[in-house]
């Protein structure tokens, strides 16, 4: 039972290592790839067709700090606008209109849903 432990951790430890070291451009094109699968598989001729072009730039043109500076790019902008829907809930916070402080509400958790889930990626 130890072993079997044991064996399941290094396992898991190599696959994660294993992944860590992929470039991110091999992880996009991966990404890419998986999509294209599924789109094939149900028979989207547009979809395939820009899957397959956006998979041929990725390869073509793909740099890790580049692709790792746009990603910083898009998610200071995220911040940006977080701060923007934040600013606009206090604002209508200060007025006291309860419909309008609802839909701020609203709006601010998709931004910051959406700033969460960009962080979470790794390009």
């Amino acid at each position: 039972m130890k072993n079997r432990i044991a064996l399941a951790i290094a396992f898991f430890s190599l696959s994660a290592a294993a992944q860590a070291a992929t470039s991110l451009c091999e992880q996009k094109a991966k990404g890419i790839e998986t999509r294209l699968f599924f789109a094939q598989k149900h028979s989207n001729s547009n979809e395939v067709a820009g899957l397959e072009k956006a998979l041929q730039e990725v390869r073509s043109n793909c740099n890790d700090a580049d692709l790792l500076a746009e990603h910083q790019k898009k998610i200071a902008e995220k911040r940006d606008e977080v701060a923007e829907r934040r600013q606009d809930l206090a604002e209508a916070q200060a007025k006291g209109d309860a419909s309008k402080i609802a839909k701020r509400e609203r709006k601010l958790a998709i931004e910051e849903a959406q700033l969460k889930a960009l962080e979470a990626q790794r390009y």
